[in-house]
């Protein structure tokens, strides 16, 4: 079947502020054009469309949902929203769509079909951080999440800084569990690497800082908290 919609990747807000704070007009301008989105979770969907100007209209509009727990054959009958030519939005959680994000299940889906990606343009939390660590932005890997045991998770750390020698390391972490990945990344890195915490970053309690694993080590009440935080480090 050869589908005539499109796949719009639609970026959202990292906190809380105004849509208009980190979206660019052109964005605004097309959401009341989309009907039916692919979403991670309605409620907070609902939410930015609102915020973004769709406020009395939510009821209006067709919500689906795709996350870590979407079976394959959930994601492919996704396809059926584009059999009538309308155009379809995937929003994330929070930033970009499909980085780090279970819908680039549906835009992989999408290629596959001939069914055009057209993504806009919205605030990286990844880049973002990047770009403000001071560390190498000409060689960089996201690991993404590494594993939430802490024996498996202090020897990934170990590996990850042999490659961090000549490329930037960039993680993230569930929120619960940021100051538990921070405490072994101080205890098994080397003294003399690098590393950036990158917390809430676009929101008015945004905290960027890049310090040694030794410089870190004296802030002995340091916390992160449950802020969203992205973690880079480079040894030297």
């Amino acid at each position: 079947m050869k589908y005539s919609s499109k796949l719009y990747l639609i970026p959202s807000p990292l906190g809380d502020g105004a849509p208009s704070d980190v979206l660019p007009a052109s964005l605004l301008q097309a959401l009341p054009g989309i009907h039916k989105y692919v979403v991670e979770e309605v409620r907070t969907a609902r939410r930015f469309l609102s915020a973004a100007g769709l406020k009395g209209h939510i009821d209006q509009l067709e919500f689906h949902t795709l996350n870590e727990h979407t079976k394959p054959a959930e994601v492919e009958a996704l396809l059926s929203l584009f059999e009538d030519g309308a155009p379809v939005g995937l929003i994330s959680e929070a930033g970009l769509p499909a980085v780090a994000d279970p819908g680039a299940r549906l835009v992989a889906l999408c290629h596959t079909q001939g069914i055009e990606v057209v993504p806009f343009v919205g605030p990286s939390s990844l880049m973002m951080a990047l770009m403000s660590s001071g560390l190498d932005g000409q060689s960089f890997a996201f690991a993404g999440y590494i594993p939430a045991k802490p024996d498996e998770r202090k020897e990934a750390l170990k590996q990850l800084e042999k490659r961090s020698f000549h490329q930037t390391q960039i993680l993230i972490e569930t929120p619960y569990r940021n100051d538990s990945l921070f405490k072994d990344m101080l205890g098994v890195l080397r003294d003399s690497t690098k590393v950036c915490v990158a917390a809430n970053l676009t929101c008015p309690d945004q905290f960027i800082r890049t310090q040694t694993v030794g410089q870190w080590k004296k802030l002995r009440e340091f916390s992160i908290g449950k802020r969203p935080c992205v973690f880079l480090f480079q040894a030297v």
